[in-house]
């Protein structure tokens, strides 16, 4: 029997559609882009068929066949469960922790604070300006990446990757938010364990693919 298609509602600078692109690509599983401008017509993800899909009105939305999975943590971790190999959580219950909470510090404590809808809030709602905006959000990720390369740095565990020598959900979440880091000109230049991590990872395909910048929907010169 054929394995049931699967398609990617995303955007190309999400950083949780990011993620996903991440784990797919390493497991080698292909996948049909659905691209959602988040900003065109005042957000394609408000309207069908995103809005059908997916209550929150976000992305990423994974349809695989015509199961429908939201939010990216658990999308990531139902491609691991799904197809096990190469896997994306360590062997061991204490190690698997670890990697949930290197993940959750970024997906649950940083992300939120500085995504999309958070911009447009102070934007439209409170009409902050732009430069007050880009502080708030270069406020959170630096103190996120503090938190993060505390928890790498000579820590034992730590290895090429987050967790030791192949990358994990860790991962998956780590490199998009050093893009959103870059992104508002936040100096990552103290951050060396974070840096060194990311540097590996992106010498991978699976990760090199997954770049904002090679999406299909990615603007020309982008």
């Amino acid at each position: 029997m054929a394995t049931p298609s699967i398609r990617l509602y995303s955007y190309w600078r999400s950083s949780a559609a990011y993620r996903v692109r991440i784990a797919l690509n390493l497991k080698g599983m292909p996948y049909e882009t659905m691209p959602v401008h988040l900003l065109r017509n005042g957000g394609e993800q408000h309207a069908p068929p995103l809005s059908d899909l997916n209550p929150q009105e976000l992305v990423p939305v994974l349809m695989h066949g015509n199961r429908i999975l939201r939010q990216s943590m658990a999308i990531i971790e139902y491609l691991d469960e799904t197809w096990p190999s190469p896997p994306l959580m360590p062997a061991t219950a204490r190690d698997r922790q670890r990697v949930r909470s290197i993940a959750q510090m970024i997906a649950c404590d940083v992300h939120p604070l500085t995504n999309l809808r958070v911009q447009q809030l102070f934007e439209n709602t409170w009409n902050v300006p732009q430069a007050e905006r880009d502080q708030w959000t270069r406020h959170w990720i630096r103190l996120g990446m503090d938190a993060l390369e505390d928890t790498l740095c000579d820590n034992p565990s730590t290895g090429a990757f987050c967790d030791g020598e192949q990358p994990t959900l860790a991962d998956c979440c780590l490199v998009p938010q050093v893009y959103n880091a870059e992104r508002f000109g936040v100096d990552m230049a103290p951050y060396h364990t974070v840096r060194r991590i990311v540097q590996t990872c992106q010498a991978m395909d699976a990760f090199q693919h997954a770049r904002p910048e090679n999406q299909p929907d990615a603007p020309a010169g982008d």
